[in-house]
């Protein structure tokens, strides 16, 4: 799996203009899922977002996890995330795992987030969305199960 992370002031994403999803401060998170995952990436992923130290403490270092800071995620499938540019001009998206099993690990990720007690938005998997946010940092880390 691969996760980006961004930390947010605010994030939503619309489908067909109407919103789907919408978060305050917290994390918006486009979630990619490899034909190759298995089961305990998804653990060890969103394990790892909600435990990244990268909200301010009291005295302005990030120290803090989103556990810590009562912050909210905005969880997007992003298939993308998994296309190769090595070769050619146009990206290769083998590597991505096929609609079905994308769907089952978003899914499954999404339950693992909420299990630690997080306020968890989405948007709709395999939907064009529209995403917007307010990047605070700003701050954008990437997390990979390999």
């Amino acid at each position: 799996m691969k996760v980006v992370v961004q930390r947010v002031k605010h994030a939503s994403v619309s489908v067909d203009g109407k919103v789907v999803g919408k978060i305050d401060k917290g994390l918006m998170l486009l979630i990619g899922v490899a034909e190759s995952d298995r089961e305990e990436d998804i653990e060890f992923v969103a394990d790892k977002c909600v435990n990244l130290r990268i909200f301010e403490d009291e005295e302005g270092k990030m120290n803090r996890s989103l556990l810590e800071t009562g912050g909210e995620i905005l969880a997007i499938s992003q298939f993308t995330l998994l296309g190769d540019t090595r070769k050619g001009r146009r990206p290769s998206f083998i590597n991505a795992a096929d609609p079905e099993k994308g769907n089952a690990f978003y899914e499954k990720f999404i339950e693992r987030l909420r299990s630690h007690g997080i306020k968890v938005q989405t948007g709709i998997f395999g939907a064009m969305m529209d995403v917007e946010l307010l990047n605070y940092g700003p701050v954008t880390i990437i997390v990979e199960s390999k």
